[in-house]
Protein backbone atom coordinates (compact mmCIF):
# COMPACT_ATOMS: atom_id res chain seq x y z
CA UNK A 1 0.00 0.00 0.00
CA UNK A 2 1.75 3.63 -1.02
CA UNK A 3 2.29 5.64 1.81
CA UNK A 4 3.06 9.62 1.91
CA UNK A 5 6.77 8.85 3.15
CA UNK A 6 7.53 6.87 -0.22
CA UNK A 7 9.94 8.37 -2.40
CA UNK A 8 8.62 10.07 -5.57
CA UNK A 9 10.63 11.64 -8.09
CA UNK A 10 9.17 14.17 -10.52
CA UNK A 11 10.69 13.74 -13.96
CA UNK A 12 10.32 15.22 -17.49
CA UNK A 13 8.20 12.54 -19.31
CA UNK A 14 10.94 10.72 -21.44
CA UNK A 15 10.86 7.76 -23.79
CA UNK A 16 10.64 4.99 -20.41
CA UNK A 17 7.62 6.71 -19.65
CA UNK A 18 5.39 5.32 -22.39
CA UNK A 19 3.82 2.53 -20.78
CA UNK A 20 3.13 3.62 -17.58
CA UNK A 21 1.74 6.99 -19.33
CA UNK A 22 -0.42 4.58 -21.14
CA UNK A 23 -1.25 2.48 -18.13
CA UNK A 24 -1.83 5.63 -15.89
CA UNK A 25 -4.86 7.07 -18.52
CA UNK A 26 -6.20 3.82 -19.35
CA UNK A 27 -7.34 3.02 -15.93
CA UNK A 28 -10.62 3.54 -15.92
CA UNK A 29 -11.10 5.99 -12.48
CA UNK A 30 -7.86 8.10 -13.80
CA UNK A 31 -9.75 8.23 -17.33
CA UNK A 32 -13.04 9.44 -16.12
CA UNK A 33 -11.70 12.26 -14.30
CA UNK A 34 -9.69 14.07 -17.25
CA UNK A 35 -10.27 14.55 -21.12
CA UNK A 36 -8.24 11.67 -22.29
CA UNK A 37 -9.94 8.76 -24.03
CA UNK A 38 -9.82 5.22 -22.97
CA UNK A 39 -7.67 2.38 -24.83
CA UNK A 40 -4.62 4.84 -25.80
CA UNK A 41 -2.27 2.67 -27.69
CA UNK A 42 1.66 3.28 -26.59
CA UNK A 43 1.58 5.30 -29.75
CA UNK A 44 -0.22 8.31 -28.82
CA UNK A 45 1.81 8.63 -26.51
CA UNK A 46 4.94 8.42 -28.30
CA UNK A 47 3.39 11.03 -30.69
CA UNK A 48 2.75 13.40 -27.35
CA UNK A 49 6.76 12.73 -26.30
CA UNK A 50 7.62 13.80 -29.71
CA UNK A 51 6.29 16.91 -29.60
CA UNK A 52 9.30 19.15 -28.60
CA UNK A 53 7.81 22.95 -28.30
CA UNK A 54 9.98 24.79 -25.42
CA UNK A 55 6.32 26.06 -24.21
CA UNK A 56 5.18 22.98 -23.02
CA UNK A 57 6.26 20.99 -19.87
CA UNK A 58 5.24 17.46 -19.13
CA UNK A 59 6.14 15.74 -15.76
CA UNK A 60 5.43 12.74 -14.48
CA UNK A 61 5.76 11.52 -10.72
CA UNK A 62 7.53 8.34 -10.84
CA UNK A 63 8.17 6.21 -7.71
CA UNK A 64 9.77 2.53 -7.79
CA UNK A 65 9.99 2.79 -11.25
CA UNK A 66 5.99 3.67 -11.87
CA UNK A 67 4.13 6.61 -13.41
CA UNK A 68 1.54 7.73 -10.73
CA UNK A 69 0.82 10.67 -11.98
CA UNK A 70 1.07 13.55 -14.46
CA UNK A 71 0.88 17.15 -14.69
CA UNK A 72 1.27 19.22 -18.35
CA UNK A 73 1.78 22.54 -18.17
CA UNK A 74 1.38 24.74 -21.20
CA UNK A 75 2.18 27.79 -22.34
CA UNK A 76 0.07 29.90 -25.41
CA UNK A 77 1.35 30.61 -27.94
CA UNK A 78 -0.91 33.54 -29.23
CA UNK A 79 1.40 36.83 -28.54
CA UNK A 80 -1.78 38.09 -26.79
CA UNK A 81 -1.94 35.69 -24.25
CA UNK A 82 1.54 34.30 -23.56
CA UNK A 83 1.60 35.63 -20.06
CA UNK A 84 -1.31 32.45 -19.93
CA UNK A 85 -0.72 29.01 -19.68
CA UNK A 86 -2.99 25.91 -18.82
CA UNK A 87 -2.20 22.92 -16.48
CA UNK A 88 -3.96 19.47 -17.04
CA UNK A 89 -2.89 16.78 -14.63
CA UNK A 90 -4.19 12.89 -13.44
CA UNK A 91 -2.79 10.84 -10.39
CA UNK A 92 -2.77 6.94 -10.06
CA UNK A 93 -6.09 5.80 -8.20
CA UNK A 94 -3.76 4.25 -5.06
CA UNK A 95 -1.98 7.31 -4.88
CA UNK A 96 -4.58 9.98 -4.31
CA UNK A 97 -4.50 11.89 -1.36
CA UNK A 98 -1.06 10.91 -0.73
CA UNK A 99 0.81 14.19 -1.74
CA UNK A 100 1.65 13.44 -5.33
CA UNK A 101 -0.90 15.90 -6.87
CA UNK A 102 1.08 18.66 -4.72
CA UNK A 103 4.51 17.51 -5.61
CA UNK A 104 3.52 18.01 -9.52
CA UNK A 105 1.47 20.59 -9.27
CA UNK A 106 4.11 22.75 -7.20
CA UNK A 107 7.03 21.75 -9.63
CA UNK A 108 4.57 22.91 -12.86
CA UNK A 109 3.97 26.01 -10.91
CA UNK A 110 7.21 26.71 -10.27
CA UNK A 111 8.47 26.52 -13.50
CA UNK A 112 5.33 28.73 -14.35
CA UNK A 113 6.50 31.30 -12.28
CA UNK A 114 10.51 31.21 -12.39
CA UNK A 115 11.48 30.19 -16.01
CA UNK A 116 8.03 30.82 -18.19
CA UNK A 117 6.92 34.20 -16.38
CA UNK A 118 3.49 33.19 -16.77
CA UNK A 119 1.16 35.32 -14.79
CA UNK A 120 -2.20 33.27 -15.19
CA UNK A 121 -2.29 29.54 -15.15
CA UNK A 122 -6.11 27.86 -15.62
CA UNK A 123 -7.78 24.60 -15.68
CA UNK A 124 -10.87 22.83 -16.09
CA UNK A 125 -12.19 20.31 -13.48
CA UNK A 126 -15.48 18.21 -12.96
CA UNK A 127 -17.58 19.88 -10.67
CA UNK A 128 -17.60 16.65 -8.45
CA UNK A 129 -13.97 16.15 -8.24
CA UNK A 130 -13.83 18.04 -4.95
CA UNK A 131 -10.17 16.79 -4.17
CA UNK A 132 -9.00 18.08 -6.97
CA UNK A 133 -10.62 21.41 -6.62
CA UNK A 134 -8.99 21.35 -2.82
CA UNK A 135 -5.50 21.14 -4.32
CA UNK A 136 -6.10 23.84 -7.04
CA UNK A 137 -7.08 26.04 -4.38
CA UNK A 138 -4.38 25.21 -1.99
CA UNK A 139 -2.45 26.57 -4.46
CA UNK A 140 -4.24 29.87 -4.95
CA UNK A 141 -6.30 28.96 -7.72
CA UNK A 142 -9.80 30.80 -8.29
CA UNK A 143 -13.16 29.19 -9.67
CA UNK A 144 -14.26 31.58 -12.00
CA UNK A 145 -17.20 29.61 -13.86
CA UNK A 146 -19.22 26.36 -14.30
CA UNK A 147 -19.30 25.35 -18.19
CA UNK A 148 -22.20 23.71 -18.11
CA UNK A 149 -22.21 20.15 -20.16
CA UNK A 150 -18.61 20.59 -21.20
CA UNK A 151 -17.88 16.50 -21.84
CA UNK A 152 -19.37 13.32 -21.87
CA UNK A 153 -18.25 11.22 -19.11
CA UNK A 154 -20.61 7.37 -18.47
CA UNK A 155 -22.77 8.53 -21.34
CA UNK A 156 -23.99 12.15 -20.03
CA UNK A 157 -22.65 15.87 -19.87
CA UNK A 158 -20.67 16.91 -16.90
CA UNK A 159 -20.17 19.85 -15.84
CA UNK A 160 -16.76 21.45 -14.89
CA UNK A 161 -15.17 24.62 -13.31
CA UNK A 162 -12.96 26.87 -14.68
CA UNK A 163 -10.58 27.90 -12.24
CA UNK A 164 -7.02 29.98 -12.48
CA UNK A 165 -4.33 31.28 -10.83
CA UNK A 166 -3.13 34.97 -10.80
CA UNK A 167 0.56 34.77 -9.74
CA UNK A 168 1.12 37.70 -8.07
CA UNK A 169 4.00 39.93 -8.29
CA UNK A 170 5.84 42.98 -6.28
Amino acid sequence: MPTPDSTIVIQRFAESHLEGMRALYNDPAVCRQVLQMPFQSLEVWRKRLADTNERLLRLVAVQAGEVIGNCTLEQYARSRQSHVGSIGMGVAVAWQGKGVGTQLLGAALEVADNWMNLHRVELTVYVDNEPAQALYRKFGFETEGRLRDYAVRDGVFVDALSMARLRQTA
